[in-house]
């Protein structure tokens, strides 16, 4: 069974993030995609994120009706600072044989993987799948090659989909008490009203 992973703060999950995991399980026939939460990213130690409980309740509410969506507290059940190479070694360990993990992430992630924890053990416990970010060119794999030998093998980059969707947005629409119905999903929409988040 190949299986993608999708991690993210999720602050919130929004349409953006359903596009990238349909597209990416369709094309290269995945079985499921395995969205993963952050516990406490590293990336963003100094960037107030909503509690992990709201996080984790509008990925449930998101992928509701998608049975090939799957939900992972990996991340929010472990301690300490969240590195995707400690979550791809857990899932691995869950896994059969012949069974594969395909990593899902942006451009512009990919650019800064050399800064990641461990990026050449990463690469060999997963493929990773890299999709369009808007705004960011497609990535040079000849300089990454050359600080992670054998990154280019484990690489599988898309031209699809361009999704011009933006968390940060959506959290500045939701403070100003604007509409965010067409940017997440109904019942990520009625959970952020009810409980009034992001409003400052």
């Amino acid at each position: 069974m190949n299986m993608g992973v999708l991690g993210g703060t999720f602050d919130p999950i929004h349409n953006g993030h359903l596009i990238v995991a349909e597209e990416t399980r369709t094309r290269l026939n995945l079985a499921e995609v395995l969205f993963v939460p952050a516990g406490q990213p590293w990336l963003k130690t100094n960037v107030s994120i909503l509690p992990a409980e709201h996080r984790v309740q509008m990925v449930r509410l998101a992928i509701a009706d998608k049975p090939y969506f799957k939900l992972s507290t990996i991340e929010i059940d472990r301690a300490g600072l969240s590195y995707t190479v400690d979550t791809i070694a857990e899932l691995q360990a869950q896994l059969g044989a012949g069974d594969e993990l395909f990593f899902i992430l942006g451009w512009d992630n990919l650019a800064e993987l050399p800064q990641w924890k461990e990026p050449s053990r990463l690469i060999k416990m997963c493929r990773l799948l890299v999709v369009p970010r808007v705004g960011y060119p497609i990535p040079d794999l000849k300089p990454l090659e050359a600080i992670i030998p054998g990154l280019s093998e484990q690489v599988v980059l898309l031209d699809k989909p361009e999704v011009d969707i933006s968390a940060s947005v959506i959290r500045q629409r939701a403070a100003q008490g604007l509409s965010i119905r067409h940017l997440v999903p109904k019942p990520v929409d009625e959970y952020i009203r009810r409980h009034k988040l992001y409003v400052t």
